[in-house]
């Protein structure tokens, strides 16, 4: 096989895309059941779903940023800067307002309310407060700053991301080319231990100074290792001879995925209690650990995907559209319908199905509304109608 033509499309990574979104979706409704704090919770917690939600827990959203890179350099590479980083700002934006405005506020109500009493009244005068970030609402611990962005914060970051990105190939192309002709040259082995000797050392060294905030300003942790996910998806994107590599990896990195997910969740499982501290040479061995699984899992998943998931077609097509609306209300639809459901006392496994069927069911009802409603569509990042049918039909 040649593997000096560039790829010109990778349905392998739309399909992964989607996937990673479903399982994003499916891991906020673990939320509201798995002991971990949230914005609202059952009063039921199951302990249990603390290892199934670790399977996903480390790499999940470094695969989003990892994919969104790869979506990015498709795009980078048919206009120039300038329009790149207008066309993002346009898409990614006026969604970003919108649901600060008005799909999370219901979140931090029913936070609030969850509460107790004294912390919030009706909805309207709360959303009044929340707007104008006059709410003093504090507790013992922290005070809940509005507006917000809550799950949202991941589309902030991937703007940001973007305009730092369009900067770069407006003022430094040629870095770039270097940065991607060096990751050509990595032997496979090279491909899976470098990135895992990366991720060890900035969960080592910079995790203990900063927190995951999501806040933008101070969450430098976060933003090497989203960032990096980021700009390793646009270089590695075009790359047959990088997928070839991750195809012949995906056995391999699944072997070590599972296993170090054992070692991961097992260490959470017996230090899951709030005032327990593991052994500090314990917990840097973990953080490496970690790693480990963060991306062997990514590893997998590429390799799998890029292996059998080559076709496109009408259904990846709509589900590609979907996606970012379903992401932009899902969180606020678990958080409202949970909070009502567990007053129901039905049996806890059928009180999931009807949160997962109720989440689902609003995720396809908003995308049904918006797709139709002209001013709608770009405040939940859809292309105008008219751009959408001067696009090609999709292939078979």
């Amino acid at each position: 096989m040649n593997t000096d033509i560039p790829l010109q499309r990778r349905h392998d990574l739309d399909w992964i895309r989607v996937a990673a979104f479903g399982l994003l979706i499916l891991y906020h409704v673990g939320m509201f059941y798995v002991p971990w704090d949230w914005h609202v919770k059952t009063p039921r917690p199951v302990e249990w779903l603390e290892p199934v939600m670790q399977l996903t827990n480390p790499w999940r959203l470094t695969l989003l940023f990892l994919v969104s890179g790869a979506a990015t350099r498709f795009m980078a590479d048919k206009m120039s800067a300038g329009s790149l980083a207008g066309m993002r700002t346009w898409r990614l934006l006026p969604p970003l307002i919108l649901a600060m405005v008005l799909i999370v506020p219901p979140q931090s109500y029913y936070e609030l309310v969850e509460q107790g009493p004294g912390f919030v009244d009706d909805y309207l005068t709360f959303w009044g407060k929340y707007l104008t970030a006059s709410g003093g609402w504090c507790d013992a611990d922290d005070c809940l700053i509005t507006p917000t962005w809550n799950h949202m914060w991941f589309v902030a970051y991937l703007l940001v991301y973007t305009l730092l990105l369009a900067a770069i190939i407006a003022l430094a192309p040629r870095v770039l080319k270097a940065m991607e002709r060096a990751l050509e040259r990595l032997p496979a082995w090279g491909l899976l231990l470098a990135p895992i000797l990366f991720l060890a050392a900035v969960r080592i060294s910079l995790l203990p100074l900063f927190e995951i905030t999501h806040a933008l300003v101070d969450d430098w942790y976060n933003h090497a290792l989203s960032f990096s996910a980021f700009l390793f998806g646009y270089l590695m994107a075009r790359s047959e001879r990088l997928k070839q590599a991750f195809i012949s990896l995906r056995w391999p990195a699944l072997i070590l995925a599972l296993l170090s997910w054992a070692g991961w969740a097992t260490y959470a499982w017996l230090w899951r209690a709030d005032d327990a501290i593991a052994p500090e040479a314990l917990r840097q061995a973990m953080r490496a650990v970690y790693a480990v699984n963060q991306w062997t899992a990514i590893v997998a998943v590429l390799g799998f995907g890029a292996r059998h998931v080559v076709r496109g077609g009408p259904v990846l097509t709509w589900l590609t559209l979907a996606v970012f609306p379903f992401y932009i209300v899902h969180q606020t639809i678990i958080v409202v319908a949970g909070h009502h459901l567990a007053k129901l006392g039905m049996p806890q496994g059928l009180e999931a199905l009807v949160l997962i069927g109720i989440t689902a069911a609003g995720c396809l009802l908003t995308y049904l509304i918006v797709s139709r409603v002209g001013f709608l569509r770009p405040l939940f990042g859809l292309k105008s109608q008219s751009a959408v049918a001067s696009l090609p039909p999709p292939a078979a």
